[in-house]
């Protein structure tokens, strides 16, 4: 009786560890499958330019053609797989060793093709040609055109999609909005000082309606002096004196002259006249920060509001 109960276990032992050895090997073949659907995968979406975009698998080598688009991939989380950037990307530190592919408006479509990248990431600047030579060329382009706080947002997230960091992506524009809103509940019932932002002097460009940094200037709790314009308008010396902005922000940084805008507008003797500056309310903000439709957006309402209002946010 005690043999055959031993022996009876013994099968029973041998027979349990075999069907746990197949358990384990259809497991493990079970994950590599999931693993190989989810590495040919194919995502399917529209980018800013309406244009239909088809991914297969989570992309190993990624081009950027923007620095906005550079500083997004890094955001999230995805700066490990990008090969390719353009001379203008400079944020973060790192994409100094990254190949360059030429400027923004000035693409080599050669260097990108050599890097072979399973997908690009551009902005309107490249211009149509560039993303229908490289769409023919069976090379995926995902464009970025935001027009506002929530078109950026939404370009993280999709960037987060096609990289396959949707968690980093939806975490970073969950961090963005909270900064936003911390900035709106201090400046919605404030007095509204005008505020005209300029990113040259000759002529004198400021933004008008419609544009990214006029809603900056709007959340930051200010009034675009120049708000009856639409979009990005050249205006003269005596149109901008007539205005009398309150607070003047000078977007420097553009080359070796960067820093002339502002040395304008403080030295100009007709502007002598104009509040901001009498007051002393002329301020100067990195162009990168101010001007790229990424991440560091954020950064750049948050010194606006420190200019606007100096009184909250001293």
């Amino acid at each position: 009786m005690s043999r055959g109960v031993t022996s009876d276990m013994r099968i029973f032992v041998v027979f349990l560890l075999v069907l746990l050895a197949a358990s384990a090997a259809a497991f493990s073949a079970l994950h590599l499958m999931h693993g190989m659907e989810y590495q040919t995968a194919t995502l399917t979406i529209t980018d800013d330019f309406n244009r239909t975009v088809v991914i297969n698998g989570t992309p190993s080598k990624i081009v950027s053609m923007a620095p906005s688009c550079t500083e997004i991939l890094f955001a999230i989380g995805a700066g490990d797989r990008v090969v390719g950037v353009t001379e203008y990307c400079n944020y973060p530190e790192s994409v100094q060793n990254i190949t360059k592919v030429g400027g923004v408006s000035t693409i080599s479509l050669e260097r990108i093709v050599a890097l072979n990248p399973d997908v690009v990431f551009g902005c309107e600047l490249n211009g149509r040609e560039a993303f229908e030579r490289l769409t023919s060329l069976g090379i995926p382009v995902v464009g970025f055109n935001p027009k506002n706080l929530s078109g950026i947002m939404n370009d993280i997230i999709v960037a987060g999609e096609v990289t396959g960091e949707r968690k980093n992506a939806t975490h970073l524009v969950e961090m963005m909005q909270l900064r936003i809103q911390k900035i709106v509940q201090k400046t919605n019932n404030t007095y509204k000082p005008k505020v005209a932002l300029i990113t040259w002097h000759d002529p004198i460009w400021v933004t008008g309606s419609g544009t990214v940094q006029d809603e900056l200037i709007t959340l930051a709790g200010g009034e675009n002096a120049f708000g009856y314009l639409e979009g990005w308008k050249s205006v003269s010396l005596e149109e901008f004196i007539d205005r009398d902005p309150d607070v003047i922000i000078v977007s420097v940084g553009h080359g070796v002259e960067g820093e002339k805008p502002y040395e304008y507008i403080l030295n100009e003797e007709r502007m002598k006249i104009v509040s901001a500056v009498k007051n002393g309310h002329v301020y100067k903000i990195d162009a990168d920060v101010v001007s790229r439709s990424g991440p560091r957006i954020v950064n750049a309402l948050e010194e606006i509001a420190k200019m606007v209002h100096p009184e909250i946010f001293s």
